[in-house]
């Protein structure tokens, strides 16, 4: 058996590292369309950012989030109380300190027993006002906002340099892998070749 005929897994590796190495490059470069031999390349993501990002706003709007969501969050009582602390104690230093200073003929007038009850029907009207309120306000932005332009616009308008900056710094373990597979599927092969022509008496 000719001594050459062990290179083959060795070669079949390097050639199986590098086609996923090239892969890897493809999905980024060329950034921009280049023509060679009248044949247009460009990168994987560059050519499709502008469809993904439609999709992406698409899956977004209808999957993660809308406007429907955002009104029943902003709407619920709960998240009412969790911000009824702070709004009372506002209008009692407006009632106490800031009354007392624009008006203060009037706050002569207002005793803490006056300023509890104006603070009670406050809240109150506060507790039944704000929840339509924020309704109000969501179908505003529900008609003022295309939410889904606005995701898929910031998507496509994204640079593929940071988006691959960021690929390489998260996903550089198994960009790794994939090279070390490619590598490891091409020396299998060459094993295979070798054994092939031991099999057929070729060498």
């Amino acid at each position: 058996m000719n001594w050459w005929l062990y290179l083959f897994p060795f070669m079949s590796a390097l050639i199986g590292w590098a086609i996923n190495s090239l892969f890897l490059k493809l999905l980024f470069h060329p950034v921009l369309p280049k023509k060679i031999f009248g044949i247009t390349f460009q990168g994987l993501l560059p050519r499709q950012q502008q469809p993904l990002a439609e999709q992406i706003g698409r899956f977004a709007v209808s999957g993660l989030f809308s406007f429907e969501n955002i009104e029943q969050k902003i709407s619920d009582p709960k998240n009412l109380d969790k911000i009824m602390p702070m709004i009372e104690q506002h209008i009692d230093t407006f009632l106490r300190v800031k009354l007392s200073k624009e008006m203060p003929v009037i706050s002569m007038f207002i005793g803490d027993k006056t300023i509890a009850t104006m603070k009670g029907v406050f809240m109150k009207e506060l507790g039944e006002l704000f929840p339509q309120v924020m309704k109000s306000f969501a179908g505003n932005l529900k008609s003022e906002i295309n939410l889904e332009k606005v995701v898929a616009d910031k998507i496509a308008s994204y640079p593929i340099e940071k988006l691959e900056a960021v690929f390489n710094q998260q996903l550089s373990k198994e960009m790794k892998k994939i090279r070390m597979i490619g590598a490891f599927t091409g020396f299998l092969i060459g094993l295979l070749q070798i054994l092939l022509t031991l099999l057929l008496g070729i060498a």
